[in-house]
């Protein structure tokens, strides 16, 4: 599985201003209800319910958000740049700029799991931050993400 199966260009955003965890996974609802087809409130309800768990926040500012939901029939996801990091609640205390968000359908575990492993893998890739943190625009942020 490849970053270009889970997210779509239209599913980068940048320059995201939001002051708390909770309204960034409601616009992150919002933009993944409109190109998925599922209910924003289903989308939410079911991330925020994931993330009262234990906290999505990776470390070095930055997030994963995800959660399995009924209905939806392929695994997608979303990332944002956040224009001021948020408090995410992560492990390592610390604020929150980069979010990856996944949703995938309720029955695909693998699939699922698969998924977050690619985007983490990303991240673990020694300066990948730090270009997604440098990067000009949503083009160049979606050729680092697919690098």
């Amino acid at each position: 599985m490849n970053i270009a199966d889970i997210i779509s260009k239209k599913a980068v955003l940048d320059n995201i201003q939001v002051s708390t965890k909770r309204e960034l996974i409601q616009i992150l609802s919002q933009r993944v209800a409109s190109f998925s087809g599922l209910d924003e409130r289903l989308v939410f309800d079911a991330v925020w319910e994931r993330e009262n768990l234990g906290s999505t926040g990776y470390g070095e500012g930055v997030a994963f958000p995800h959660a399995r939901i009924e209905g939806l029939k392929k695994v997608c996801g979303i990332f944002a740049r956040l224009d001021d990091a948020v408090d995410f609640d992560a492990l390592d205390g610390k604020p929150v700029d980069l979010v990856f968000m996944l949703v995938s359908p309720e029955n695909s575990g693998a699939d699922h799991l698969t998924a977050l492993a690619t985007l983490s893998r990303i991240l673990k890739t020694e300066g990948s931050c730090d270009k997604l943190r440098n990067a000009r625009s949503v083009d160049e942020l979606y050729a680092i993400l697919n690098a």
